[in-house]
């Protein structure tokens, strides 16, 4: 049985659950649910959303580079056609939407990274199922201060939640001849209304509840819409980045670019 309290054998299972030992493409989708959360008022369903994240993993000295770049859309949750404009329920304003399109989102998995050995919470889930957990617990200078942009930012601070879930078979995790294996995800994620809603003194937040997997066809199994989409836009999304490069992109980052460029 692999003993996954051990940091070396955590590190390789995560980048086959994640990726794959090899630098192989491997994409993540993901569909769900954005809400409305305002103190005293009823939840309300704003947008359902597909998104994806398209990547490779790189071995390097102590650990992993991994390179990716991701997407989300805005859909209608009625219709489910993907939104170019938004009628704001709370303001009564047309807005224009910007989806998610990040680039890069890198990251690096070291055996021995700055806050020490790597680690990840696991938990056993019957016979043969485990859970992966990431919370991660967001708060940094936003880049729209309130003062610059104070039709689209709540705070100065950035302030959020990202909770991931990752669902795998232990008997894969343990085979050494497997170097990507299956896995489902779940992710909810806390935050504050996006920039261009247009709802910066507004008091709320966002909820999204969203479920995905681990494509085993890679591009081509990822819903017509959004392939349509991203051919149509920016075909550089349909694969993984060749090199790793910072900074990372965020929503808000990509959002005070595309409003300096209008």
């Amino acid at each position: 049985m692999l003993d996954l309290t051990q940091s070396e054998n955590l590190l390789q299972t995560f980048v086959k659950v994640r990726a794959s030992l090899k630098p192989d493409e491997i994409i993540f989708m993901w569909s769900g649910n954005i809400y409305s959360v305002i103190p005293g008022e009823r939840n309300r369903l704003l947008f359902s959303i597909d998104g994806y994240n398209v990547g490779r993993c790189m071995e390097i000295e102590g650990g992993y580079q991994h390179l990716m770049r991701e997407v989300t859309f805005y859909k209608d949750p009625a219709a489910g056609t993907i939104l170019e404009r938004w009628q704001n329920p709370f303001t009564q304003q047309e807005v224009e939407v910007v989806h998610v399109w990040n680039d890069p989102v890198n990251q690096q998995y070291l055996l021995d990274g700055p806050y020490g050995k790597f680690k990840l919470p696991i938990a056993q889930l019957g016979q043969d199922r485990l859970c992966a957990s990431m919370d991660i617990m967001l708060a940094y200078p936003s880049p729209l201060p309130r003062s610059l942009y104070p039709q689209y930012s709540q705070n100065d601070l950035y302030q959020g939640a990202e909770l991931f879930q990752f669902f795998f078979s232990q008997q894969d995790a343990e085979n050494p001849d497997l170097f990507s294996i299956p896995c489902d995800i779940s992710w909810t994620r806390l935050g504050p209304w996006l920039p261009w809603m247009e709802m910066a003194d507004r008091p709320g937040s966002l909820l999204y509840q969203c479920s995905g997997y681990k494509l085993t066809a890679g591009y081509q199994e990822l819903p017509v819409q959004v392939r349509t989409y991203v051919e149509q836009r920016d075909p550089k999304y349909m694969h993984a980045p060749d090199e790793f490069t910072r900074p990372n992109e965020t929503s808000w980052t990509y959002f005070k670019k595309h409003l300096a460029h209008k």
